[in-house]
């Protein structure tokens, strides 16, 4: 699944004054993304105020709201883009392979490694998405069910082609993804196993978990 300055770029922040007064607004835009991102991974939701947030990018309070209606408005907005780029990494992933178990072992690796690489942005998309409100958290959910009906159709023609072993496609999906999410609760920068290193692995494990 999405780098940070991905997410900030995604957001849709258009503008209809001059061109510096717009290179101001996207500014305070990736600033308080910035902040946000770190009071979110740091405190939590919750524990976290539009002040904290403000704070930490340098800000009144009120600049807040200039950008986003309120905090919930800006975990939204986060969460959103991140499921839509988490979509991108994964289909992307399944167009670079051609065979069933080649896709599978790309689409795996490429979100564990993401998840690792941008653990502090995957944890906030990942675990802080419940504290949407319901509209937003189905508008989220619809992006996450995509994203999960990337891996059931790679797993269903991989049972198709004889390749894979599955019994429950739904429940080797939930088994795939958790495993992937999960990468985010516990990385930490400068620990033995490097980005890169855990899609490799998360890849192979994957493999053997569908053929049996």
């Amino acid at each position: 699944m999405l780098s940070l300055d991905q997410v900030r770029h995604a957001v849709n922040m258009t503008t209809s004054t001059p061109a510096t007064s717009s290179r101001a607004a996207g500014e305070s835009v990736q600033r308080l993304m910035d902040a946000a991102v770190d009071a979110f991974a740091d405190k939590g939701f919750h524990a976290t105020s539009t002040r904290d947030i403000a704070a930490r990018a340098h800000m009144s309070p009120a600049g807040v709201y200039v950008h986003f209606a309120s905090k919930q408005d800006l975990l939204f907005q986060l969460c959103r883009r991140g499921h839509v780029l988490a979509l991108e990494v994964v289909a992307t992933a399944r167009k670079s392979a051609v065979t069933p178990p080649a896709q599978l072992v790309a689409i795996v690796s490429s979100f564990a490694r993401w998840h690792a690489e941008q653990y502090r942005t995957a944890r906030i998309v990942q675990y802080e998405f419940p504290q949407l409100t319901p509209e937003h958290r189905a508008e989220v959910m619809t992006l996450r069910r995509q994203i999960d009906a990337v891996v059931k159709d790679v797993l269903q023609a991989g049972v198709a082609s004889g390749d894979f072993d599955v019994p429950d496609i739904a429940m080797t999906t939930l088994a795939l993804q958790s495993l992937t999410i999960d990468v985010a609760r516990w990385y930490k920068p400068g620990i033995r196993c490097t980005p890169e290193s855990i899609g490799a692995t998360y890849g192979d494990l994957a493999l053997r978990l569908v053929r049996g």
